[in-house]
């Protein structure tokens, strides 16, 4: 099952157990609820191309104690009602879910209006909002019921794209896939696979981190005993440098990148395609670890 066809799943359960849930669209996987407007007609709503009035009348439901979903692309709820989430909810520290596709270039031949690598990095900025980028459609099914309802907004990056296996994720945890003693290889959501295959002959340590912010400094801390950290993010490079930096503050580390460039994507392609351009492919990932252990 994809990460599309879960978020149906799990929010079609949530809307039938948790009678505070509200779902908002924006013309965005109307046809795949069609059966919650039909079960649902009073808490499942298409607003339409509307994003930041979306985002508005989310805060409205929230204040009123009801907990909303709002999905549509990436950045559709990122980049057009940044100022909604930044002030209608962090701001007033309302509780709320927003459900993303089409991150970083999922959508790679709709071009820029459709591609939102930037979408970590922007929303990092907002002083309260939650990040969590599953890379499986089973981890997602897991860390939403987990963190839905906990009074924060939070925003759920999912991806077309997803790891060839799921792991025991958690809420705010890394989860440790391998020790090793040359370096600390932080792979996030759905770069995973990718990183496994790159470093499979090497000596090193695998973290998987699923939820961004709140960052797992602990885990990190503990599995580093090289001080030499590769951050394999799957948008735009060095979102999480600073929690990196700030686990060993005061200590020298050496942090290499191997995540996208901070460039537009200016030919039109497959995801794989620039997958291939950006380097964001285990061959390309290996360069980045070797770099680093040498």
């Amino acid at each position: 099952m994809s990460m599309r066809k879960q978020f149906v799943t799990t929010t079609e359960a949530i809307l039938a157990e948790d009678k505070k849930v509200v779902l908002l669209l924006g013309d965005i996987g109307v046809f795949g609820f069609r059966k919650s407007f039909e079960s649902f007609p009073s808490r499942v709503y298409n607003i339409g191309i509307l994003e930041q009035a979306t985002i508005g009348t989310a805060a409205g439901l929230s204040m009123s104690g009801l907990i909303p979903i709002v999905h549509t692309i990436a950045p559709f709820i990122v980049e057009r009602a940044f100022e909604q989430l930044k002030d209608d909810f962090a701001f007033q520290k309302l509780g709320g879910n927003f459900v993303s596709v089409g991150a970083s270039y999922d959508y790679a031949a709709l071009g820029a209006t459709h591609h939102c690598p930037g979408d970590v990095g922007e929303l990092k900025n907002i002083p309260g909002m939650e990040i969590v980028v599953p890379g499986h459609s089973g981890e997602y099914d897991e860390l939403f019921r987990e963190a839905y309802a906990n009074g924060n907004p939070t925003y759920f990056r999912l991806s077309e794209r997803e790891n060839a296996e799921k792991y025991p994720v958690k809420f705010g945890k890394a989860h440790v896939i391998k020790k090793g003693k040359k370096a600390t290889v932080i792979a996030v959501g759905p770069i995973l696979s990718r990183v496994i295959e790159a470093c499979q002959k090497e000596d090193v340590t695998i973290l998987y981190y699923t939820t961004i912010t709140p960052f797992d400094s602990e885990t990190l801390k503990k599995n580093c005993p090289s001080g030499k950290i590769l951050l394999c993010e799957p948008y735009y490079s060095g979102a999480l440098a600073w929690d990196v930096m700030n686990t060993f503050s005061g200590k020298p580390i050496t942090l290499e990148f191997a995540g996208m460039p901070h460039e537009f994507l200016s030919h039109y392609g497959k995801d794989s395609e620039h997958d291939e351009y950006l380097g964001m492919t285990p061959k390309g990932i290996y360069k980045h670890l070797k770099k680093l252990i040498k």
